[in-house]
Protein backbone atom coordinates (compact mmCIF):
# COMPACT_ATOMS: atom_id res chain seq x y z
CA UNK A 1 0.00 0.00 0.00
CA UNK A 2 1.57 3.51 -1.16
CA UNK A 3 2.77 5.68 2.34
CA UNK A 4 0.55 8.61 1.32
CA UNK A 5 -2.35 6.54 1.62
CA UNK A 6 -1.70 4.50 4.47
CA UNK A 7 -1.66 8.37 6.42
CA UNK A 8 -4.34 9.44 4.71
CA UNK A 9 -6.70 6.00 5.10
CA UNK A 10 -9.14 5.76 8.63
CA UNK A 11 -8.39 2.64 10.24
CA UNK A 12 -11.18 0.53 12.67
CA UNK A 13 -9.14 -0.10 15.16
CA UNK A 14 -6.48 1.43 16.22
CA UNK A 15 -3.57 1.01 19.14
CA UNK A 16 -1.82 3.91 20.81
CA UNK A 17 1.51 2.74 22.97
CA UNK A 18 4.49 4.99 24.07
CA UNK A 19 6.21 2.65 21.11
CA UNK A 20 5.61 0.82 17.62
CA UNK A 21 5.08 -2.79 18.03
CA UNK A 22 8.28 -2.78 15.43
CA UNK A 23 12.11 -1.72 16.14
CA UNK A 24 14.96 -1.09 14.01
CA UNK A 25 17.85 -3.49 12.99
CA UNK A 26 20.36 -3.38 10.76
CA UNK A 27 21.05 -6.20 8.26
CA UNK A 28 24.35 -6.88 6.17
CA UNK A 29 24.53 -2.84 6.27
CA UNK A 30 20.40 -1.81 6.11
CA UNK A 31 18.22 -0.66 8.25
CA UNK A 32 15.24 -2.74 8.41
CA UNK A 33 12.29 -2.89 10.73
CA UNK A 34 11.28 -6.27 12.64
CA UNK A 35 8.49 -7.00 15.35
CA UNK A 36 9.92 -6.37 18.51
CA UNK A 37 9.99 -8.67 21.16
CA UNK A 38 7.28 -8.97 24.26
CA UNK A 39 4.02 -10.06 25.08
CA UNK A 40 2.26 -6.90 24.14
CA UNK A 41 3.07 -7.10 20.62
CA UNK A 42 2.65 -10.62 20.47
CA UNK A 43 -0.69 -10.09 22.37
CA UNK A 44 -2.23 -7.47 20.37
CA UNK A 45 -0.19 -8.55 16.89
CA UNK A 46 -3.65 -10.46 16.15
CA UNK A 47 -6.16 -8.62 17.36
CA UNK A 48 -4.61 -5.51 15.40
CA UNK A 49 -4.35 -7.83 11.80
CA UNK A 50 -8.01 -9.18 12.17
CA UNK A 51 -9.75 -6.01 12.91
CA UNK A 52 -7.47 -4.51 9.73
CA UNK A 53 -6.27 -2.14 12.18
CA UNK A 54 -3.30 0.72 12.92
CA UNK A 55 -0.57 1.39 15.47
CA UNK A 56 0.17 4.93 16.92
CA UNK A 57 3.96 4.96 18.50
CA UNK A 58 6.93 6.79 18.94
CA UNK A 59 10.33 5.07 16.76
CA UNK A 60 12.74 5.62 20.14
CA UNK A 61 14.40 8.53 18.85
CA UNK A 62 14.48 12.20 18.91
CA UNK A 63 13.63 13.93 16.01
CA UNK A 64 12.33 13.71 12.17
CA UNK A 65 10.04 10.13 11.98
CA UNK A 66 9.52 8.27 8.55
CA UNK A 67 6.07 8.02 6.99
CA UNK A 68 3.65 5.97 7.86
CA UNK A 69 4.39 2.31 6.77
CA UNK A 70 3.08 -1.39 6.60
CA UNK A 71 4.88 -4.16 8.36
CA UNK A 72 3.28 -7.95 9.06
CA UNK A 73 -0.51 -6.45 7.80
CA UNK A 74 -0.03 -3.36 10.69
CA UNK A 75 -0.45 -0.09 9.52
CA UNK A 76 2.52 1.62 12.00
CA UNK A 77 2.05 5.83 12.22
CA UNK A 78 5.26 6.83 13.77
CA UNK A 79 4.42 10.02 16.30
CA UNK A 80 7.76 12.39 16.39
CA UNK A 81 9.23 13.64 20.05
CA UNK A 82 12.00 16.63 19.75
CA UNK A 83 15.10 16.24 22.61
CA UNK A 84 13.06 18.55 24.53
CA UNK A 85 10.00 16.33 24.60
CA UNK A 86 12.41 13.51 25.67
CA UNK A 87 14.24 14.86 28.39
CA UNK A 88 10.66 16.07 29.82
CA UNK A 89 8.04 14.20 28.85
CA UNK A 90 10.42 10.35 28.69
CA UNK A 91 13.11 11.15 31.00
CA UNK A 92 11.26 13.81 33.32
CA UNK A 93 7.85 13.01 34.07
CA UNK A 94 7.22 8.99 32.91
CA UNK A 95 10.77 8.17 34.44
CA UNK A 96 11.42 10.56 37.83
CA UNK A 97 7.70 11.34 38.58
CA UNK A 98 4.98 8.62 37.45
CA UNK A 99 7.63 5.63 37.58
CA UNK A 100 8.86 6.14 41.52
CA UNK A 101 5.71 7.17 42.33
CA UNK A 102 2.94 4.28 41.18
CA UNK A 103 5.73 2.16 42.32
CA UNK A 104 5.04 2.79 46.41
CA UNK A 105 7.85 5.65 45.51
CA UNK A 106 10.18 3.78 46.75
CA UNK A 107 12.30 5.99 45.15
CA UNK A 108 11.16 10.39 46.06
CA UNK A 109 9.43 11.08 43.03
CA UNK A 110 10.27 14.30 41.44
CA UNK A 111 7.64 17.57 40.41
CA UNK A 112 9.10 19.98 38.13
CA UNK A 113 6.36 21.80 35.67
CA UNK A 114 8.50 22.59 33.21
CA UNK A 115 8.69 18.59 32.70
CA UNK A 116 4.61 18.38 32.70
CA UNK A 117 4.43 20.85 29.93
CA UNK A 118 5.86 18.50 27.74
CA UNK A 119 4.28 15.39 29.26
CA UNK A 120 1.04 17.04 27.76
CA UNK A 121 2.21 18.11 24.67
CA UNK A 122 2.95 14.78 23.83
CA UNK A 123 -0.20 13.24 24.83
CA UNK A 124 -1.73 16.11 22.49
CA UNK A 125 0.15 15.00 19.56
CA UNK A 126 -0.66 11.21 20.14
CA UNK A 127 -4.27 12.04 20.16
CA UNK A 128 -4.33 14.50 17.29
CA UNK A 129 -2.59 11.60 15.56
CA UNK A 130 -5.41 9.04 16.43
CA UNK A 131 -8.15 11.07 15.82
CA UNK A 132 -7.05 11.42 12.57
CA UNK A 133 -6.10 7.78 11.98
CA UNK A 134 -9.76 6.15 13.42
CA UNK A 135 -12.36 5.35 11.42
CA UNK A 136 -15.96 6.62 11.97
CA UNK A 137 -17.27 4.12 15.12
CA UNK A 138 -13.70 2.69 15.31
CA UNK A 139 -12.02 1.63 18.89
CA UNK A 140 -8.83 3.07 20.25
CA UNK A 141 -6.85 1.59 23.19
CA UNK A 142 -4.67 3.26 24.83
CA UNK A 143 -1.58 2.14 26.76
CA UNK A 144 0.27 2.58 30.16
CA UNK A 145 1.40 5.79 31.82
CA UNK A 146 2.88 7.39 29.27
CA UNK A 147 0.03 8.24 27.49
CA UNK A 148 -2.90 9.47 30.36
CA UNK A 149 -4.23 12.37 28.95
CA UNK A 150 -4.71 10.91 25.61
CA UNK A 151 -8.38 9.11 26.64
CA UNK A 152 -10.03 12.61 27.35
CA UNK A 153 -8.11 14.70 24.69
CA UNK A 154 -8.90 12.07 21.73
CA UNK A 155 -13.34 12.26 23.41
CA UNK A 156 -13.14 15.80 22.69
CA UNK A 157 -11.89 15.56 19.53
CA UNK A 158 -13.98 12.02 18.33
CA UNK A 159 -17.10 11.96 20.35
CA UNK A 160 -18.17 9.27 17.87
CA UNK A 161 -15.93 6.27 18.64
CA UNK A 162 -15.24 3.63 21.28
CA UNK A 163 -11.76 4.54 23.80
CA UNK A 164 -10.01 1.77 26.07
CA UNK A 165 -7.06 2.79 28.30
CA UNK A 166 -4.85 -0.06 30.10
CA UNK A 167 -2.50 0.52 32.70
CA UNK A 168 0.54 -1.84 32.77
CA UNK A 169 2.16 -0.76 36.26
CA UNK A 170 0.53 -0.49 39.46
CA UNK A 171 -1.59 2.43 40.43
CA UNK A 172 -1.35 4.01 43.76
CA UNK A 173 -3.30 4.39 46.79
CA UNK A 174 -5.10 7.95 47.66
CA UNK A 175 -2.51 8.93 50.25
CA UNK A 176 0.30 8.63 47.42
CA UNK A 177 -1.44 9.94 44.23
CA UNK A 178 -2.75 12.86 45.60
CA UNK A 179 0.40 14.09 46.08
CA UNK A 180 0.99 14.39 42.24
CA UNK A 181 0.83 18.38 41.34
CA UNK A 182 -1.19 17.25 38.51
CA UNK A 183 -3.76 14.21 39.63
CA UNK A 184 -6.65 16.00 38.60
CA UNK A 185 -5.63 16.48 34.69
CA UNK A 186 -4.45 12.79 35.35
CA UNK A 187 -7.64 11.37 36.66
CA UNK A 188 -9.76 13.42 33.96
CA UNK A 189 -7.49 12.04 31.11
CA UNK A 190 -8.00 8.60 32.07
CA UNK A 191 -11.58 8.84 32.35
CA UNK A 192 -11.76 9.82 28.92
CA UNK A 193 -12.38 6.15 27.97
CA UNK A 194 -15.27 4.06 28.53
CA UNK A 195 -12.80 1.56 29.73
CA UNK A 196 -9.83 2.14 32.32
CA UNK A 197 -8.33 -1.42 32.86
CA UNK A 198 -5.55 -2.47 35.36
CA UNK A 199 -3.46 -5.52 36.67
CA UNK A 200 -5.35 -5.81 39.85
CA UNK A 201 -8.69 -5.36 41.71
CA UNK A 202 -6.37 -3.30 44.15
CA UNK A 203 -5.53 -0.56 41.41
CA UNK A 204 -9.27 -0.36 40.08
CA UNK A 205 -10.21 0.37 43.66
CA UNK A 206 -7.39 2.96 44.23
CA UNK A 207 -8.80 4.46 40.73
CA UNK A 208 -12.51 4.29 41.64
CA UNK A 209 -11.88 5.77 45.04
CA UNK A 210 -9.75 8.64 43.59
CA UNK A 211 -11.95 9.35 40.57
CA UNK A 212 -14.63 9.86 43.35
CA UNK A 213 -12.99 12.21 45.73
CA UNK A 214 -10.32 14.02 42.83
CA UNK A 215 -12.53 13.79 39.56
CA UNK A 216 -15.97 14.15 40.49
CA UNK A 217 -17.45 10.32 39.31
CA UNK A 218 -20.15 9.02 40.80
CA UNK A 219 -21.25 5.19 41.27
CA UNK A 220 -20.39 2.02 42.67
CA UNK A 221 -18.59 -1.22 41.81
CA UNK A 222 -17.01 -1.38 38.10
CA UNK A 223 -19.06 1.27 36.56
CA UNK A 224 -18.52 5.35 37.29
CA UNK A 225 -20.58 8.25 35.85
CA UNK A 226 -19.01 11.15 34.52
CA UNK A 227 -19.94 13.75 32.37
CA UNK A 228 -23.32 11.83 31.84
CA UNK A 229 -21.05 8.51 30.79
CA UNK A 230 -20.77 5.43 31.86
CA UNK A 231 -17.05 4.10 32.46
CA UNK A 232 -16.40 0.39 32.72
CA UNK A 233 -13.36 0.06 35.76
CA UNK A 234 -12.15 -3.35 36.36
CA UNK A 235 -9.17 -5.59 36.53
CA UNK A 236 -7.55 -7.16 33.33
CA UNK A 237 -4.75 -9.17 34.72
CA UNK A 238 -1.84 -9.40 31.83
CA UNK A 239 -0.43 -12.96 31.16
CA UNK A 240 2.04 -14.65 28.75
CA UNK A 241 1.99 -16.64 25.47
CA UNK A 242 2.02 -19.99 27.34
CA UNK A 243 2.37 -22.02 24.08
CA UNK A 244 5.28 -20.34 23.19
CA UNK A 245 7.20 -20.64 26.44
CA UNK A 246 6.28 -24.57 27.13
CA UNK A 247 7.03 -25.26 23.22
CA UNK A 248 10.99 -23.68 23.67
CA UNK A 249 11.36 -25.62 27.17
CA UNK A 250 10.41 -28.55 25.38
CA UNK A 251 12.86 -28.59 22.52
CA UNK A 252 15.50 -30.59 22.48
CA UNK A 253 18.23 -28.00 21.61
CA UNK A 254 16.74 -25.82 24.79
CA UNK A 255 17.13 -28.96 27.09
CA UNK A 256 20.78 -29.80 25.88
CA UNK A 257 22.03 -26.50 27.09
CA UNK A 258 19.90 -26.62 29.78
CA UNK A 259 21.32 -29.37 31.47
CA UNK A 260 24.84 -28.07 30.22
CA UNK A 261 24.05 -25.22 32.46
CA UNK A 262 23.44 -27.26 35.86
CA UNK A 263 27.12 -29.24 34.30
CA UNK A 264 28.68 -25.96 34.83
CA UNK A 265 27.04 -24.40 37.98
CA UNK A 266 27.85 -27.88 39.41
CA UNK A 267 26.30 -31.35 39.36
CA UNK A 268 24.42 -31.68 42.93
CA UNK A 269 24.14 -27.89 43.45
CA UNK A 270 20.48 -26.46 43.04
CA UNK A 271 19.96 -23.48 41.23
CA UNK A 272 18.04 -20.15 42.40
CA UNK A 273 17.60 -17.74 39.50
CA UNK A 274 16.79 -14.12 39.20
CA UNK A 275 15.92 -12.40 35.96
CA UNK A 276 14.68 -8.57 36.11
CA UNK A 277 15.86 -5.06 34.75
CA UNK A 278 18.17 -3.69 37.13
CA UNK A 279 15.56 -1.30 38.51
CA UNK A 280 15.21 0.02 41.82
CA UNK A 281 11.94 -1.76 41.82
CA UNK A 282 12.56 -5.29 41.49
CA UNK A 283 14.59 -5.68 44.79
CA UNK A 284 17.71 -7.10 44.00
CA UNK A 285 19.77 -5.80 46.17
CA UNK A 286 17.70 -6.90 48.72
CA UNK A 287 17.65 -10.69 47.33
CA UNK A 288 21.27 -10.56 47.33
CA UNK A 289 21.37 -9.38 50.96
CA UNK A 290 19.39 -12.26 52.02
CA UNK A 291 21.30 -15.10 49.70
CA UNK A 292 24.55 -13.47 51.70
CA UNK A 293 22.53 -14.31 55.42
CA UNK A 294 21.36 -17.47 54.21
CA UNK A 295 24.87 -18.69 53.71
CA UNK A 296 25.98 -16.92 56.76
CA UNK A 297 23.30 -18.75 58.95
CA UNK A 298 24.82 -22.09 57.73
CA UNK A 299 20.92 -22.89 56.46
CA UNK A 300 22.86 -23.59 53.07
CA UNK A 301 26.63 -23.74 51.80
CA UNK A 302 28.02 -22.82 48.50
CA UNK A 303 28.26 -26.69 47.70
CA UNK A 304 24.60 -27.44 48.26
CA UNK A 305 23.49 -24.10 46.38
CA UNK A 306 23.98 -21.41 43.87
CA UNK A 307 22.41 -18.23 42.84
CA UNK A 308 22.32 -16.88 39.57
CA UNK A 309 21.28 -13.23 38.82
CA UNK A 310 20.52 -12.06 35.51
CA UNK A 311 20.55 -8.15 35.48
CA UNK A 312 18.92 -6.45 32.23
CA UNK A 313 20.41 -2.89 31.58
CA UNK A 314 17.99 -0.28 31.99
CA UNK A 315 17.87 3.50 32.21
CA UNK A 316 21.32 3.25 32.21
CA UNK A 317 21.61 7.50 32.67
CA UNK A 318 19.54 7.97 35.28
CA UNK A 319 21.52 8.53 38.23
CA UNK A 320 19.36 6.33 40.67
CA UNK A 321 19.96 3.24 38.48
CA UNK A 322 24.19 4.01 38.35
CA UNK A 323 23.79 4.07 42.04
CA UNK A 324 21.87 0.22 42.13
CA UNK A 325 24.22 -1.00 39.21
CA UNK A 326 27.16 0.17 41.73
CA UNK A 327 25.20 -1.45 45.00
CA UNK A 328 24.13 -4.43 43.59
CA UNK A 329 27.98 -4.95 42.16
CA UNK A 330 29.88 -4.32 45.26
CA UNK A 331 27.38 -6.66 47.36
CA UNK A 332 27.87 -9.58 44.96
CA UNK A 333 31.78 -8.93 45.06
CA UNK A 334 31.38 -9.10 49.11
CA UNK A 335 29.50 -12.27 49.13
CA UNK A 336 31.85 -14.06 46.40
CA UNK A 337 34.68 -12.60 48.06
CA UNK A 338 33.57 -13.58 51.57
CA UNK A 339 32.44 -17.37 51.24
CA UNK A 340 33.69 -18.41 47.78
CA UNK A 341 36.61 -21.30 47.12
CA UNK A 342 38.58 -21.54 44.26
CA UNK A 343 36.36 -22.86 41.22
CA UNK A 344 33.60 -22.68 43.16
CA UNK A 345 31.56 -18.76 42.63
CA UNK A 346 28.31 -18.38 45.44
CA UNK A 347 27.02 -15.78 42.97
CA UNK A 348 27.02 -15.86 39.15
CA UNK A 349 26.35 -12.20 37.69
CA UNK A 350 25.30 -11.28 34.26
CA UNK A 351 24.38 -7.85 33.34
CA UNK A 352 22.75 -8.41 29.66
CA UNK A 353 19.96 -9.18 27.51
CA UNK A 354 19.81 -12.79 27.28
CA UNK A 355 18.64 -14.38 23.76
CA UNK A 356 14.84 -16.22 24.14
CA UNK A 357 16.18 -19.76 23.61
CA UNK A 358 18.95 -18.69 26.50
CA UNK A 359 16.74 -17.33 28.44
CA UNK A 360 14.28 -20.61 28.70
CA UNK A 361 17.61 -22.77 29.34
CA UNK A 362 17.99 -20.65 32.53
CA UNK A 363 14.50 -21.22 33.45
CA UNK A 364 14.72 -24.78 33.15
CA UNK A 365 17.71 -25.19 35.17
CA UNK A 366 16.59 -23.10 38.26
CA UNK A 367 15.13 -25.34 40.64
CA UNK A 368 14.19 -21.97 42.25
CA UNK A 369 12.63 -18.99 40.71
CA UNK A 370 13.43 -15.83 42.68
CA UNK A 371 10.40 -12.70 41.93
CA UNK A 372 10.75 -10.44 44.98
CA UNK A 373 9.81 -6.53 43.62
CA UNK A 374 9.40 -4.31 46.39
CA UNK A 375 6.20 -3.10 44.09
CA UNK A 376 5.07 -4.79 40.29
CA UNK A 377 2.27 -4.24 38.20
CA UNK A 378 2.11 -7.73 37.31
CA UNK A 379 5.50 -9.10 36.90
CA UNK A 380 5.46 -11.64 33.86
CA UNK A 381 8.21 -13.18 34.46
CA UNK A 382 7.05 -15.40 37.18
CA UNK A 383 4.47 -16.71 34.74
CA UNK A 384 7.25 -17.13 32.20
CA UNK A 385 9.33 -19.57 34.52
CA UNK A 386 5.88 -22.00 35.63
CA UNK A 387 5.05 -22.21 31.65
CA UNK A 388 8.46 -23.62 31.05
CA UNK A 389 7.78 -26.41 34.23
CA UNK A 390 6.32 -29.07 32.45
CA UNK A 391 7.42 -31.57 33.98
CA UNK A 392 5.89 -29.87 37.37
CA UNK A 393 9.27 -29.21 38.98
CA UNK A 394 10.65 -26.29 40.50
CA UNK A 395 9.42 -23.49 43.03
CA UNK A 396 8.75 -19.86 42.65
CA UNK A 397 9.54 -17.18 45.78
CA UNK A 398 7.09 -14.55 44.73
CA UNK A 399 6.64 -11.01 46.05
CA UNK A 400 3.40 -10.25 48.28
CA UNK A 401 3.70 -6.90 46.04
CA UNK A 402 4.16 -8.43 42.74
CA UNK A 403 0.66 -8.00 40.90
CA UNK A 404 1.23 -11.71 40.07
CA UNK A 405 0.80 -12.60 43.42
CA UNK A 406 -3.57 -12.73 43.74
CA UNK A 407 -3.39 -15.38 41.26
CA UNK A 408 -0.08 -17.28 41.93
CA UNK A 409 -0.74 -18.02 45.64
CA UNK A 410 0.55 -21.90 45.29
CA UNK A 411 4.06 -20.06 45.54
CA UNK A 412 6.57 -19.00 48.80
CA UNK A 413 4.99 -15.83 49.16
CA UNK A 414 7.58 -13.33 51.03
CA UNK A 415 7.67 -9.64 51.98
CA UNK A 416 10.73 -8.48 49.57
CA UNK A 417 11.67 -5.86 52.08
CA UNK A 418 12.29 -8.57 55.19
CA UNK A 419 16.16 -9.79 54.27
CA UNK A 420 15.46 -12.68 57.23
CA UNK A 421 12.01 -13.52 55.76
CA UNK A 422 13.63 -13.87 52.09
CA UNK A 423 16.17 -16.09 53.12
CA UNK A 424 13.74 -17.88 55.04
CA UNK A 425 11.76 -17.95 52.13
CA UNK A 426 14.53 -19.21 49.68
CA UNK A 427 15.53 -22.18 51.95
CA UNK A 428 11.51 -23.12 52.38
CA UNK A 429 12.43 -23.23 48.51
CA UNK A 430 15.39 -25.12 48.39
CA UNK A 431 14.56 -27.67 50.86
CA UNK A 432 10.42 -28.54 49.75
CA UNK A 433 9.65 -31.85 49.34
CA UNK A 434 9.43 -33.04 45.83
CA UNK A 435 5.75 -34.07 46.09
CA UNK A 436 4.39 -30.79 47.27
CA UNK A 437 6.79 -28.89 45.41
CA UNK A 438 4.90 -30.85 42.27
CA UNK A 439 1.52 -30.10 43.79
CA UNK A 440 1.99 -26.31 43.71
CA UNK A 441 3.62 -26.31 40.26
CA UNK A 442 0.59 -28.05 38.95
CA UNK A 443 -2.19 -25.55 40.00
CA UNK A 444 0.12 -22.99 38.84
CA UNK A 445 0.80 -23.75 35.52
CA UNK A 446 -2.94 -24.49 35.05
CA UNK A 447 -3.84 -20.92 35.86
CA UNK A 448 -1.17 -19.50 33.84
CA UNK A 449 -2.49 -22.15 31.02
CA UNK A 450 -6.39 -20.71 31.24
CA UNK A 451 -5.57 -17.48 31.21
CA UNK A 452 -3.06 -16.62 28.46
CA UNK A 453 -2.00 -13.21 27.18
CA UNK A 454 -4.50 -13.70 23.99
CA UNK A 455 -7.11 -14.63 26.54
CA UNK A 456 -5.66 -11.05 28.33
CA UNK A 457 -6.52 -8.78 25.03
CA UNK A 458 -9.73 -10.40 23.90
CA UNK A 459 -11.29 -10.07 27.24
CA UNK A 460 -10.27 -6.25 27.41
CA UNK A 461 -11.50 -5.98 23.64
CA UNK A 462 -14.96 -7.63 24.98
CA UNK A 463 -15.47 -5.40 27.33
CA UNK A 464 -14.36 -2.04 25.15
CA UNK A 465 -16.61 -3.22 22.13
CA UNK A 466 -20.12 -1.67 21.94
CA UNK A 467 -22.68 -4.51 22.92
CA UNK A 468 -25.29 -4.93 20.25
Amino acid sequence: MPKAKIATRRWPMVVVANTLPVRRVKVKGQTNWELSPGGLVSALKPIVEKANGAWIGWTGTAGQVPDPFMHESIANIPVPISTAELKGFYHGVCNRTLWPLYHDAIRQPEYHRHWWVHYVAVNERFAQMAAKTVAPGGLVWVHDYHLQLVPAMLRKLRGDIRIGFFLHIPFPPEELFTRLPWRGQILEGMLGADVVGFQTRSGAQNFTRLAQHHAGAHGRGSRLQIDARSVHVGAFPISIDFERYEATARHPAVISHSDQLRKNLGLGRKIMLGVDRLDYTKGIDVRVKAFSELLSKGLQTIHDTVFVQVAVPSRERIEEYKELRSTVEELVGQINGRFGEVGIAPVHYLRRNLPFEELIAMYRAADVMLVTPYCDGMNLVAKEYIATRFDNTGVLVLSEFAGAAPELHNSVLVNPHDVDGLAEAMHRGLTVSPKNAKRSMRAMRRLVRRNTVHDWANSFMKALRPKS
